[in-house]
């Protein structure tokens, strides 16, 4: 037992469960939180908004698979982070949100403390896997290891959880941590395992789906891949486990090709949004067969395939093969070089999607194979999802279904801090960039060495494209008034340069990533100038 404060008491179980990086931004509540910080000598990461803190550590848990930890004030801090903490929710990412509440004699009073909001565990909870509040000093290690055993079991997620402002500081005499194991994954069911056997055994063109949830089966997907010949494609987070070098790792707009011909969907970690969402894919091929392996059992309810496998990704697949490979499997003739044509073609016609499409290419030629990239909800963010290839799975960070305006330039940091000697460049619109401006001065604070891409074209390119094609022509609110930001970026300390065509796009990229700090490439398109990216996102049925 050792006398602790109640932030201490964090700050000790956070430091036996691996953590040395904090993204926060102080505040009266948290005092003693962010003091237990120092003495500990954690590196914290300060921000000039609560929502990047929860990005950058939403981008570091994503690039590393390691919980990214932030803490923030509650109340209005609390939801000033909110959208980070539920595109980590959306993404299956372990987050863990370290934040405060009003003093022990002012809880449940009502009283309009300071930071006070109505129940905020009740409001944390509808939107983070777990949250619970430590009222003692001496709860701290339980409740730390817990908050890390939820983030890190079954599906993965963010948690939080809350201390009152006089514990943080108030003394008494702590245990020491102790890290829980895991909860225990549920064990691949042999029957169904078989079922699934069977189900690919006779299927002539199976297609393989990914998720995040796939990431560490990486090596038993793509065994089982190259054995039945089945293409891998990826919407956006399980881009990367079978890397789009390799002739089975598709892009979306190649698998659609194959698509009208699929007779089996397996997926893999994922919650199968590409083929089973008509706002995806309009259709499904007629006799389609479905096999699914997750560790959410809920996920069989959300989408009941024909086989369901409810265990972890790696377990099941691994079992899935060795199955197959006991029951037998005849490959179709002429299957390998049907992917290939598919891949061929969906390249060729991609390359219409312009500008973007000539920006990307340049960037993917000029990056790194482990280079890291971060979208947004922008033109080139849009095309990225298809255009621009991947080779590692964990080096391509978007949003997810939340589709968070503002989340790429922060999510970078974070990432930039995990990998601190790999590129790191934030693919942006005008529009997004806007909304995490700021951290150009917390990137120039703590040398966070982001390539941020500002694609400019005066609007919110999306929405005005929707206005003027199923309004009438009528647009409000979506065209912009931008700042030179050359000259903002310039006046952060950030380096800067403006680019107006392609052409000029490769040498100004070069001397960003070669500079080694943070730099900002606007890159100027003429507004309405876009091809739509959304052909090869949301196709026409054949």
């Amino acid at each position: 037992m050792t006398l602790s404060s109640g932030g201490e008491a964090i700050v000790s179980s956070l430091v036996a469960h691996g953590v040395d990086t904090v993204f926060g931004l102080p505040g009266a509540q948290i005092y003693g939180l962010f003091d237990a910080f120092q003495q500990a000598q954690l590196k914290v990461i300060g921000a000039r908004h609560e929502q990047a803190c929860g990005y950058m550590a939403f981008g570091y848990a994503r690039s590393t698979g390691r919980p990214g930890v932030f803490s923030v004030v509650p109340g209005p801090g609390v939801l000033n982070a909110g959208a980070a903490l539920l595109t980590a929710f959306g993404s299956n990412e372990p987050v863990l949100c370290l934040t405060g509440q009003v003093p022990t004699a002012f809880l449940g009073k009502g009283r309009g403390h300071l930071h006070e909001m109505p129940d905020q565990l009740a409001t944390l909870r509808t939107f983070v896997k777990w949250a619970e509040r430590i009222e003692y000093p001496d709860m701290a290690p339980t409740m730390v290891s817990r908050a890390f055993q939820e983030m890190l079991s079954g599906r993965r997620g963010p948690v939080s959880l809350e201390m009152p402002w006089d514990v943080f500081t108030q003394r008494a005499e702590v245990g020491a941590s102790k890290v829980f194991d895991p909860f225990p994954a549920p064990q691949p069911d042999p029957d169904r395992i078989k079922s699934a056997a069977s189900l690919i055994a006779g299927s002539r063109t199976p297609m393989i789906f990914v998720g995040s949830g796939a990431i560490h089966a990486r090596d038993e997907i793509l065994e089982l891949a190259e054995l039945i010949d089945a293409p891998v494609v990826a919407f956006r987070s399980g881009r990367g486990i079978v890397s789009n070098a390799h002739e089975l790792g598709l892009t979306m707009a190649a698998a659609y090709r194959l698509w009208p011909q699929t007779d089996l969907m397996i997926g893999i970690g994922t919650r199968m949004e590409l083929p089973a969402s008509s706002f995806r894919w309009p259709f499904q091929p007629d006799g389609l067969k479905s096999i699914r392996i997750d560790i959410d059992p809920s996920e069989m309810r959300r989408l009941t395939p024909d086989a369901a496998v409810i265990s972890d990704a790696q377990a099941g697949t691994r079992e899935l093969l060795a199955a197959v490979r006991k029951q037998g499997y005849t490959k179709t003739s002429g299957r390998r070089a049907a992917i290939r044509e598919a891949s061929a073609t969906a390249l060729r016609q991609i390359q219409q999607v312009q500008p973007q499409m000539a920006y990307l290419n340049i960037l993917r030629e000029v990056l790194p194979s482990n280079a890291i990239v971060t979208d947004e909800l922008s033109q080139v963010g849009f095309a990225s999802w298809y255009g621009f290839p991947i080779y590692q799975p964990r080096t391509f960070i978007t949003s997810g279904y939340q589709g968070t305006l503002g989340s790429g330039f922060p999510t970078a940091l974070g990432a930039k801090v995990a990998h601190p000697d790999r590129a790191v460049v934030a693919i942006t619109g005008d529009g997004g960039f806007m909304f995490g401006v700021q951290e150009l001065a917390t990137a120039v604070q703590y040398k966070i060495g982001v390539v941020v891409l500002v694609f400019n074209n005066n609007a919110y390119g999306n929405v005005r494209r929707d206005q003027r094609e199923h309004f009438d022509g009528r647009v409000v609110a979506s065209d912009l008034v931008n700042p030179d930001f050359v000259k903002l970026a310039e006046s952060f300390g950030v380096g800067a340069v403006r680019v107006t065509s392609p052409e000029t796009f490769r040498p100004a990229l070069e001397k960003a990533l070669g500079d080694g700090g943070p730099y900002l490439i606007d890159i100027e398109v003429p507004r309405d100038s876009e091809v739509s990216p959304w052909t090869f996102i949301h196709p026409a049925k054949p």
